[in-house]
């Protein structure tokens, strides 16, 4: 009698076991193309090292050098164009000679279709090239389970009020 039981229990956690991984196959490829408002300068600057600047301009290129953003993100490029998220996070400069950082990012969402939804991204970025690919390694809410990447490229900068805009496209696999 025992060993019926079990052989049912058995039958039936397999069944929900096989099932459940089933379900994870479906998912879904979202692509989209977002920008980062950077400010690194003036009276509310969305970027900042890590304790804080000695003096002058923040150096990007300095092996150790750390900083901390939370950029507005829009959907598109205008400076003054709605925001649907905002990126934040820490990035260190990591290689000897300041060519790559390595970038850990939230990207929160706060518009209707995707809010308190988040993307996460990590990687080393090769910053001084034209387009720098990193990985999304995870989400939450509507991005449970993401995994796929992001590529930046930055697309403007005015060296004077030192404000770039950076465009993020992203493709990533969800459930």
């Amino acid at each position: 009698m025992a060993s019926n039981k079990i052989f049912t229990l058995s039958v039936l956690f397999l069944a929900v076991f096989i099932y459940s991984k089933a379900d994870l196959r479906h998912h879904k490829e979202t692509n989209m193309t977002v920008y980062f408002q950077d400010y690194s300068s003036g009276p509310n600057p969305t970027v900042i090292e890590i304790p804080g600047p000695s003096n002058g301009p923040l150096n990007f290129s300095k092996f150790g050098a750390m900083f901390c953003t939370d950029d507005p993100i829009t959907e598109e490029i205008g400076e003054n164009s709605a925001p649907i998220a905002r990126g934040r996070g820490l990035y260190v400069t990591s290689a000897l000679d300041g060519s790559s950082t390595h970038v850990l990012i939230s990207i929160v969402f706060t518009n209707d279709e995707y809010k308190s939804s988040t993307l996460e991204i990590q990687g080393s970025s090769a910053q001084f090239e034209r387009v720098r690919e990193v990985a999304v390694v995870g989400g939450t809410g509507k991005f449970r389970l993401a995994r796929g990447y992001a590529t930046f490229e930055t697309v403007y900068y005015d060296s004077e009020r030192q404000h770039a805009i950076i465009q993020c496209n992203i493709t990533v696999l969800r459930y």
